[in-house]
């Protein structure tokens, strides 16, 4: 994701480069101190996915510059503002404004509002995707090529894994590309009658022969697994923690309470959750994750919704 952060206070605009950076959230690719610096054609220029605008600025605020650019952004904006009145946040709606930070900055309400923004945004982009890709499907119906009816028969479920992993809130397109990778090795095995889950480095191997063929060196595949294993666990990492964080803010969710246990240990969980309350110190011990229980639920879950 990349985001522009619009807000006459320096230390804000710092706060919030920090937590989207730490968090690997995104990037932030640029700032402005007032909204009379912020227009749509550069906005899209940089391929801007979510802004950040302060409501109240000296010379244009947030409101007016949302009105500008509104027509022409194709983002998410999420409003920042320590003044919340009834006829300002309810003409930020009619502006298309959904989404809230309140000052002072709190990190977990920042990262939770921008990971369930982000979600948003993908889904809409893989849905986007997905008309696409029937539309072509539709138009070239009349020419059948059996090297694509087996990625047609896989699609469903890579699709649902992406929606699962959105869930999540795997955001990281590398660890995701791998675990949808993974999907795809796992139902090819079950195609083949092969229902057990392998060890998860031969499953990395077929992974790296499929992206990059058969005639790899040994050396190259080593290399690539150990990368793509990292990546992969990164990602879960990513998850485990946005469930623990879910856990806080609404335990109740049906997300956190079909995920926090069928894809992670909940003890691990609750612990995490513990520690992000400051009331028991950071222990690696609660982060080591078994991650091939995580792709084997996550199959399984993507395979239920298909």
């Amino acid at each position: 994701m990349k985001f522009f952060i619009v807000d006459d206070s320096l230390t804000v605009r710092a706060m919030l480069r920090n937590i989207i950076e730490e968090e690997g959230l995104g990037i932030v690719a640029g700032e402005a101190e007032d909204g009379s610096e912020v227009y749509a054609d550069e906005l899209a220029q940089q391929e801007i996915d979510i802004l950040l605008i302060d409501l109240l600025m000296p010379n244009r605020d947030g409101i007016e510059t949302v009105r500008e650019i509104a027509p022409r952004f194709r983002g998410k904006i999420i409003m920042i503002s320590q003044v919340e009145t009834k006829d300002m946040v309810g003409e930020a709606y009619e502006l298309g404004v959904e989404h809230y930070i309140t000052k002072p900055i709190n990190r977990l309400e920042v990262v939770n509002i921008i990971k369930r923004v982000s979600e948003h945004l993908l889904l809409e982009k893989s849905l986007h995707d997905i008309q696409q890709s029937l539309s072509f499907l539709n138009t070239h119906a009349q020419k059948p090529d059996p090297r694509k009816k087996l990625r047609i028969n896989h699609y469903p479920i890579i699709m649902a894994g992406k929606n699962i992993l959105l869930e999540l809130g795997v955001i990281g397109e590398s660890g995701m590309k791998d675990l949808l990778d993974v999907l795809m090795i796992l139902s090819k095995l079950e195609e083949h009658g092969i229902r057990e889950t392998p060890p998860l480095k031969e499953i990395y191997k077929r992974v790296i022969e499929k992206r990059l063929g058969p005639d790899i060196s040994a050396e190259e595949v080593q290399k690539e697994i150990k990368a793509g294993e990292q990546r992969i666990r990164r990602a879960v990492h990513q998850a485990f923690n946005h469930i623990a964080s879910m856990g806080l803010t609404d335990s109740s969710n049906p997300i956190f309470e079909n995920y926090a246990n069928s894809f992670f240990d909940y003890t691990q969980v609750r612990m995490k959750m513990l520690e992000l309350e400051g009331k028991v110190e950071p222990d690696p011990a609660h982060s080591r994750i078994n991650i091939k229980k995580f792709i084997q639920a996550l199959y399984m879950e993507a395979k239920r919704m298909v």
